[in-house]
């Protein structure tokens, strides 16, 4: 296994713990409305399949084209969402950092053909 392919682990793993620490934090917003905290855990939700995705992508995306594009658009997706979720909800520089780093490198990764096992192993 090449190093782009245990980074790439290691950021699917990150996008998935992100999303669950997402709907942890769902409890400590006591004061906010029922709406508002159902949406907030579907957010940590969609962030954990998302991280989900990147991993079966990395294992499987070599011989399931499907999983490939349905992985590349959901990191598309929800690169585009954190950057405009940041910028709307002020977030700090380190949140900007870390949500970037995770979602944006999944998302430069996933297009890479270095993190296809089939691909490296022919090498």
């Amino acid at each position: 296994m090449t190093i782009t392919q245990r980074f790439y682990g290691w950021l699917g793993w990150g996008i998935v713990a992100l999303g669950g620490l997402h709907m942890l934090a769902t409890l400590r917003l006591s004061t906010s409305t029922p709406a508002f905290r159902l949406w907030f855990f579907g957010s940590g939700m969609a962030m954990a399949f998302a991280g989900a995705l990147n991993l079966l992508h990395r294992a499987y995306g070599h011989s399931a084209a499907g999983v490939r594009i349905v992985c590349r658009a959901a990191n598309i997706l929800l690169t585009l969402f954190a950057v405009t979720a940041g910028a709307f909800t002020g977030a700090s520089t380190a949140e900007y950092i870390v949500i970037v780093t995770l979602v944006g490198g999944a998302l430069i990764l996933s297009f890479l053909r270095s993190v296809d096992p089939a691909a490296s192993s022919l090498r």
